[in-house]
């Protein structure tokens, strides 16, 4: 191939289509409505608006938000709608989940096959799904993280370089391979083993583009030689039927699941362990008791590590999240599909919006500040305010985005994520973190204690106990007001969520009828490795772990969400392992069938409340759990009123949903899908409007890319022009387009005033007379979560390139650490949808 040969430099927009950029918004744009303690207005209200009637009802008034993401087609009718705002955010992905149980004598579950797993991955025609049904607002995925994820900078030359693209024919081919293996046979172009047909039971969803997603993926399995049976269900008979049940009942095979994202997120520890180690119950079996789990060792060592922060610098956290990353490809229990761009419509009058990047308005800051100039009350709309699935218990419950989108405008919890940067902040507690960390030790003083579910009581930790870390929190502002029913928040609320949590999961007697909740806090609390109050207000914790981020040690040894009163938490206790009337988790529910504790629900109200007044009768003041160094943290007096307050709350409202944050639930109807909450203004508490806001966040914006000529075998330099807050960077990556393989890779040189440079030596180039090859652009700040990604095709020919506009892409990330009722569950399932 001659010297003088150039190349055709073909730039493609990955996120294209619909995305709109938001322009950007500082606290200096916001002017809060008044200065009273607690959020901006006196009321929001909750109801249900079917998706497909969304937009005219908003355009009707008859609700100030919609939560619910629109269908594609309703998306791009409202974009120019007079007096409506589409936020768009990538606040969900969406995912195949295959049963991999394998089946009973003399039959075949073709997924307990891993082979048949990954052919599938060649089955799924991810593209079509993300421009064609989605529309272009939806983004491919092959992994559990995209190019909406910031860690995706770990992964990216790996996802780059995996060969699962859409190819049928090789799709077919594997299958083939693997089912033959397995004894099966293909009679008139369907497989049988034994003589019986095989039939695959799949879940699709119907609410929205699921549906399409599943007639889809079925008429490709239907090529492959499979029967199969679909079942179009709703949220809650489809997640009864997976996530409910043992997957060795083949009540199902393959459902579509679809997740919520609630908050950014700068480096994941636990969606990569909820989507693929089964340790922390997110795989099929669940980890419930009885049933037939999933299991992968090396997943499982790899993923605690990970969650434990056992490394010693980034470089080998990285090395972690690539190896898992791997090995969940390898396994595809769990295919991804897509992450969507939500479109989010919202009545353009509403002010003091926080366009979080991963959930957009619906993260946790907007509600506190939203209001309408005029309007004492938000309406907000989505698709369910319940389901028969939705759960408030802050244990086993708020496993979906209905109840969560609700509950997060009821509680403060001690930390949160930044909207933009996805690193942990301190929200209504401080922190002050010291770290020997990641091979130095730190000594636990004389006074910490740990719960001793043996001797039923707390225990000093005794002499020569060391932990990597500490952290001493303050609860001031949390101490400084009161629980909604006016009973003061103490160090006793602090203290029960230490005991509760600890007792569940060593308490054999505990462990035994809440197996899945007990074994997955077994890996957090087992770093524990004391507690230490300081006085009324501090509490210090040590703990082995350590991040490179020290805010990331005081999220994961926060030792109390304070999500509700202890005398709640003591009540259902009380009513699930004493008295045996109700159960924590859904699993626990139906294996000793007893409710599951929903505390929203008037019945389960009713026993709590029962035996709450058992409690109170009895003056039960709980002296080991409240009796700490010495110190008795609760006298029986103060119990009584505990117990008084809370049995009064239920008694008038017929629900024992009681926290501490700006809303107070105050109706709450789940056959009117309704909900009603009215502002907390007690004199305490420590925000008011103004404090939540956080505006909108400038995108990293790729403006323009320069190729310029490229001789094989002459170096050459590839110019590229940024736009973001911060500090920003760019890699590359060249690919060989036939063969897969990176051939060259690195960081673009910095030029200054947001140029950067390329350099391509003399080698890489030569190699591109070979054919085609790809160069891959991702750029990044450290001021947003989120990347900006570009794809050069570079193919022989003479046309000098011209540069084309590129588009933005937010980071769409996982919920944060759940700390809830006791437990830290850092990096639990995302919210379901």
């Amino acid at each position: 191939m001659s010297n003088r040969l150039r190349f055709t430099v073909v730039m493609l927009v990955i996120m294209g289509g619909l995305l709109v950029v938001p322009a950007f918004l500082s606290a200096a744009d916001y002017t809060p409505p008044h200065q009273k303690p607690g959020p901006a207005s006196d009321r929001i209200r909750f109801q249900s608006f079917n998706v497909d009637l969304a937009g005219e009802r908003l355009k009707a008034g008859d609700m100030d938000m919609y939560f619910f993401s629109l269908k594609t087609a309703e998306a791009q009718r409202l974009r120019n709608e007079p007096g409506i705002t589409t936020y768009q955010a990538p606040a969900t992905s969406i995912s195949l989940l295959l049963n991999p149980a394998p089946a009973p004598q003399g039959e075949l579950n073709p997924f307990s096959i891993k082979e048949v797993r990954y052919a599938l991955q060649y089955a799924v025609n991810r593209q079509f799904i993300a421009q064609e049904i989605y529309k272009g607002l939806a983004q491919p995925m092959t992994a559990h993280v995209g190019p909406f994820d910031y860690d995706y900078l770990t992964v990216y030359e790996q996802i780059t370089q995996e060969p699962i693209s859409f190819d049928p024919d090789l799709a077919r081919q594997l299958v083939t391979e693997a089912m033959t293996k397995a004894g099966a046979t293909l009679q008139d172009g369907k497989w049988q083993f034994g003589g019986k047909p095989i039939q695959l039971k799949f879940i699709i969803r119907v609410e929205d583009e699921r549906r399409d997603v599943g007639d889809l993926i079925r008429a490709q399995l239907e090529t492959l030689g499979f029967s199969v049976a679909p079942s179009y269900q709703s949220f809650a008979p489809a997640v009864l039927s997976v996530y409910g049940s043992d997957p060795q009942l083949f009540q199902w095979h393959l459902y579509t699941e679809g997740w919520g994202r609630g908050a950014a997120e700068r480096y994941d520890f636990g969606t990569i362990n909820s989507m693929a180690a089964p340790w922390l119950g997110n795989m099929p079996g669940w980890q419930e008791g009885g049933f037939w789990q999933y299991q992968n060792d090396k997943l499982d060592e790899l993923g605690k590590r990970l969650f434990q922060g056992s490394f010693k610098d980034q470089a080998e956290r990285d090395t972690i999240y690539r190896d898992m990353t791997r090995l969940a490809l390898d396994e595809s229990v769990r295919l991804w599909l897509a992450t969507i761009v939500n479109s989010l419509p919202a009545s353009d009058k509403v002010q003091g919006v926080t366009q979080d990047i991963s959930s957009g308005p619906k993260s946790i800051w907007t509600l506190r500040e939203a209001n309408v100039p005029g309007k004492d009350t938000i309406t907000v709309g989505n698709l369910w305010v319940w389901t028969e699935r939705t759960t408030w218990n802050p244990i086993g419950g708020f496993g979906d985005v209905y109840s969560n989108d609700v509950w997060q405008n009821l509680h403060d919890p001690p930390t949160w994520r930044d909207p933009f940067t996805g690193i942990p902040i301190p929200f209504r507690a401080t922190y002050e973190v010291t770290t020997a960390g990641p091979e130095g030790k730190l000594d636990v003083p004389s006074g910490a204690f740990r719960w001793d579910a043996s001797a039923n009581k707390f225990a000093d930790v005794g002499p020569g106990v060391k932990a990597t870390s500490k952290v001493v929190y303050d609860y001031s502002k949390f101490f400084q007001s009161k629980w909604h029913h006016g009973q003061p928040i103490t160090m006793a609320d602090v203290v029960y969520t230490i005991y509760q949590s600890f007792d569940l999961a060593y308490n054999e007697d505990k462990s035994r009828v809440e197996r899945a909740i007990a074994f997955t806090s077994r890996p957090f609390l087992e770093t524990i490795k004391g507690y230490r109050i300081v006085d009324d207000t501090h509490i210090e914790v040590y703990a082995d772990y350590w991040h490179f981020v020290p805010d990331y040690i005081a999220e994961y040894a926060t030792p109390s969400g304070v999500g509700m009163p202890w005398e709640v938490l003591a009540g259902m206790d009380k009513l699930v392992f004493q008295d045996r009337k109700a159960a924590y988790s859904d699993t626990a529910s139906q294996r000793y069938s007893v409710p599951w504790i929903s505390l929203v629900m008037d019945n389960d109200s009713r026993l709590l409340r029962r035996a709450l007044i058992e409690m109170r009768d009895s003056n039960a003041a709980l002296p080991n759990v409240f009796t700490v160094g010495g110190k008795t943290l609760v006298t029986p007096a103060q119990a009584k009123a505990r117990y008084d307050a809370t049995i009064q709350w239920i008694g008038q409202r017929g629900m024992a949903v009681i926290s501490n944050g700006p809303y107070v639930l105050a109706k709450y109807d789940p056959p009117a899908q309704f909900a009603e909450l009215e502002a907390y203004r007690d004199p305490g508490y420590p925000f008011k409007p103004g404090d939540w806001y956080k505006g909108s966040s400038a995108p990293v914006v790729i403006e323009s890319v320069q190729p310029g000529q490229i001789t094989p075998g002459s170096p050459a330099k590839v110019s590229v022009r940024l736009q973001g807050p911060g500090e920003v960077a760019v890699r590359y990556l060249l690919v060989d387009q036939a063969a897969g393989k990176a051939v060259a890779s690195g960081v673009a040189a910095p030029q200054g005033q947001g140029q950067f440079q390329v350099e391509l030596s003399a080698e890489d180039t030569n190699r591109l007379a070979a054919g085609p090859h790809q160069l891959f652009l991702v750029a990044s700040s450290d001021k947003v979560s989120s990347l900006a990604e570009r794809r050069i095709d570079l193919q022989p020919g003479a046309t000098q390139p011209q540069p084309q506009p590129t588009v933005a892409a937010p980071t769409a990330t996982p919920t944060p650490a759940k700390k809830s009722g006791g437990f830290s569950c850092a990096g639990p399932p995302l919210p379901r949808r």
